[in-house]
């Protein structure tokens, strides 16, 4: 039948009908409302910044703006090397800027760093790392003109309370020459970081739709760049039994794709296309979705789910991380705020007592809280004592310093650890205790040897120049507890020539110093040929390791620096024991002994032939003379030559 020839009332009916799904989706009642859900995610947009790319030079610098809303915060900051092969990390300067104070932990494995920061920026980090404390500076430009003294700036972020920051070093292909700071910036792959903030997730239930089934929304925002990415998507539902009947909506720009990562079995619909961790190849293609929150209510609604158990929408990411306990059960709302009078802000006990790190040295331990931080964790101390009472913090100007010998103060000393408590007496609760320990080094001993080949046999205390060395610094006895690591070493010529720096902030310097595998007692070791240009030959010089003691299990790190003395000769010397004087003594006497062989040899000549019969003279170089000649041209032709076994005009 035609449809034309229906009455109206009928043609009106299958016309209400056919819009029903649409129409009641775009119009579907859902209350959204904070819910018990949690959402974190990893962002490289930030609110202002800058990236560029500086090919040729020795030194990068990057800044970093840290904006905090809090008076004390923790930052977990990770640089990462370029994983490039066969290219050398540069040398980095990391400029740091904090409005508030804020206790950086720091990780730069393997990369020779420079860090700056101005008064407010607690450090803690790895042994090895350059620090300096920056003018006081009011503005960003400030920084900035202070960084570019410094060197060429690589990348500048300005980051809104950040919980955890990863910046890689990888030179950026696309990058312009200069760094020219842009509002709502997309750093790329130079910065990944994640906000301390939590952020807002919501719920409902829709109204007339029976059964248990749960739906998960979350909508990505566009960018600042339209360029193709993947973001993963970690969902993890917690249920007491069973799976949860769920379905995950994903709605974002149209150039990005989804890699999912869930734990329980779940309808997907997602804009674009998607796959999952498990088949990362296997890409399905997503529906058109509505880009407004309604709408994706409305989907909700068409998948028959009866609630919505998180909707969140998030800024561009790489990495979104979804907790949920709802698991079709009820929904998991947060309790409404009780209106009450503010209650007074409370010390902050557990990073007060991140803020004890005890120093060990010369069989001291000593531990150091300074007033301003107290007072900004808004604590009332009234004394800092070990665990045994009597052993009291001094009270200086501006910071609480309680120290002791191992000996005393409750110490329990084991063969390898020295262990005590540290007691906080706080004025209006209980009194915290921290851990502290020290790596007893009494029993402990550090060698640092020379060895000519990889094999390390036989200690040398003797070097060619042009000869390949092998270091190794060892602990005795070898203690399965406690491991090496090398952080810097360097060879002393002395006051007229130039340190030469083979290891720094636990990197090779430069392409003649190679770090070598562990030796089977967890020995350190590393390689190094000495060009020409570096040493002036024969000469003497100390030769300095500073190494780190690490405990498996415990903090903090003990350092000590090892030496030893070395001879630099030149090749071809047949004692390569000797030393400069040596050398020309010998070398004097040489040329002392061919002349007075020559003059005799002429008396006896002038004396023994007849009067009348004459005949040439050949005057033929003594041997000894001759290796005079040979040597002096040997010391006076080193020249700066490529890194091999040969250094030598």
């Amino acid at each position: 039948m035609d449809r034309r020839t229906l009455p109206p009332v009928v043609a009106l009916l299958l016309a209400v009908c056919s819009l029903r799904p649409t129409s009641l989706a775009e119009t579907v009642h859902c209350d959204l409302q904070p819910v018990d859900a949690k959402v974190t995610y990893v962002t490289s947009q930030v609110s202002k910044g800058c990236v560029a790319q500086v090919p040729n030079a020795t030194l990068e610098v990057h800044v970093l703006f840290l904006e905090s809303s809090r008076d004390l915060s923790e930052l977990e900051l990770t640089v990462q090397k370029s994983n490039q092969n066969g290219t050398r990390p540069r040398e980095v300067l990391l400029v740091l800027s904090a409005n508030k104070n804020i206790l950086l932990r720091l990780q730069a494995p393997g990369i020779p760093l420079n860090l700056a920061f101005n008064p407010t920026l607690i450090f803690q980090g790895p042994p090895g790392i350059n620090t300096t404390q920056l003018p006081p500076f009011t503005t960003q430009n400030q920084f900035l003109d202070w960084a570019k003294t410094k060197g060429p700036i690589v990348s500048v972020a300005e980051l809104n309370d950040p919980q955890s920051v990863l910046l890689r070093l990888d030179q950026a292909p696309r990058a312009p020459s200069s760094c020219n700071l842009e509002p709502l910036m997309d750093m790329g792959h130079t910065l990944d970081w994640s906000p301390l903030t939590p952020t807002s997730v919501r719920g409902c239930r829709l109204e007339g739709v029976p059964g248990h089934k749960e739906a998960h929304i979350v909508k990505v925002l566009p960018g600042t760049e339209a360029r193709p990415r993947t973001v993963t998507v970690k969902v993890e539902l917690r249920c007491a039994s069973g799976g949860p009947d769920a379905v995950l909506i994903l709605q974002g720009p149209p150039y990005v794709s989804w890699l999912i990562d869930a734990n329980h079995n779940m309808q997907i619909w997602t804009t674009g296309e998607y796959s999952f961790k498990i088949f990362p190849k296997e890409n399905i293609r997503g529906f058109p979705l509505p880009d407004t929150p309604q709408g994706l209510l409305g989907e909700a609604w068409r998948l028959n789910a009866s609630m919505v158990a998180s909707f969140v929408e998030l800024p561009l990411a790489s990495v979104i991380s979804l907790q949920s306990h709802s698991c079709g059960g009820g929904l998991q709302t947060s309790p409404p705020p009780v209106p009450t009078t503010p209650p007074k802000e409370s010390c902050n006990q557990e990073l007060l007592l991140s803020l004890i790190q005890p120093k060990c040295s010369e069989d001291i331990m000593t531990v150091v809280l300074k007033k301003d931080l107290i007072s900004t964790l808004r604590c009332s101390i009234t004394s800092l004592t070990f665990s045994d009472p009597s052993c009291q913090a001094e009270d200086r100007d501006d910071q609480f310093v309680l120290r002791s010998a191992y000996s005393s103060c409750g110490m329990k000393v084991t063969e390898n650890v020295v262990r005590n408590e540290v007691v906080v007496n706080l004025l209006s609760s209980s009194s915290p205790q921290w851990k502290v320990h020290c790596i007893n080094m009494e029993s402990l001993s550090f060698q640092l040897g020379l060895y000519l080949s990889p094999h390390f046999l036989q200690v040398s205390n003797t070097i060619e120049l042009g000869q390949q060395g092998f270091v190794q610094v060892s602990m005795s006895p070898s203690i399965p507890e406690l491991m090496l690591q090398l952080d810097s070493c360097h060879l002393d010529l002395g006051p007229d020539a130039d340190t030469v720096e083979l290891i720094q902030s636990q990197t090779a310097k430069g392409s003649c110093v190679s770090l070598l595998s562990p030796g089977p007692s967890g020995d350190v070791r590393f390689s190094f040929l000495l060009r020409g240009y570096m040493v002036s030959t024969p000469t003497t010089g100390t030769l300095s390791c500073t190494i780190t003691l690490r405990s498996r299990s415990l903090s903090p790190d003990t350092h000590r620096t090892v030496s030893m003395r070395l001879n630099v000769v030149s090749p071809g010397l047949p004692d390569k024991g000797l030393v400069l004087p040596a050398v020309l003594g010998i070398t004097f006497g040489a040329f002392l002994i061919g002349a007075l062989l020559t003059a005799a040899l002429w008396y006896i000549y002038s004396h023994t032939r007849s009067p009348g019969k004459r005949e040439p003279v050949v005057a033929v170089a003594a041997p000894a003379s001759s290796e005079s000649s040979s040597t002096n041209h040997s010391i006076g032709s080193t020249q700066s030559t490529p890194c091999s076994t040969s250094s030598m005009a």
